[in-house]
């Protein structure tokens, strides 16, 4: 299994971006994982926002494979506390399929997307910005990872 995880935008923030690193470095210890950024859209002041969810959307769609689990960072998908989050890991690990974890514009993903998905997650019911919820599911990642391991990184 190889775990991708598909951003829209690059982390501008290098403070996110150096800790995003971290995190990454960390968990290629564990499993296979690659970032790939879908670029942002340019112009953005003339589309409407359904106008570039749909242009992000079909973005995403040409970076995913029929094959491929395509699991969403939504608002309104289903929050896990670490432990269900690991156990959610070593089910999709054990199922063998490549899993695309995808963090959208700013407006979220388009009707499309939603249609293709697997499945959505929410990290919390509170609202982060995009970078820093890149940071987040890498972390989580990790942690899921720790936790299946039995090592000291996850104190419950």
């Amino acid at each position: 299994m190889t775990t991708t995880l598909l951003f829209v935008g690059k982390t501008t923030d290098p403070h996110i971006e150096a800790l995003c690193q971290e995190y990454l470095k960390r968990l290629t210890h564990y499993l296979p994982v690659k970032v790939q950024v879908i670029p942002e859209l340019r112009n953005t002041k003339a589309l409407t926002p359904e106008q570039q969810k749909q242009a992000e959307g079909e973005m995403i769609l040409r970076a995913v494979t029929p094959a491929t689990e395509l699991i969403l960072l939504d608002e309104h998908g289903k929050e896990y506390r670490s432990m269900e989050f690991a156990q959610v890991m070593q089910k999709k690990m054990s199922a063998g399929r490549d899993v695309v974890f995808a963090i959208g514009g700013p407006y979220g993903f388009s009707q499309a997307v939603y249609e293709r998905a697997n499945g959505k997650i929410s990290l919390s019911q509170m609202t982060f910005s995009h970078q820093m919820v890149r940071l987040f599911l890498i972390e989580q990642i990790y942690r899921a990872m720790t936790i299946l391991r039995g090592e000291p990184y996850h104190h419950e």
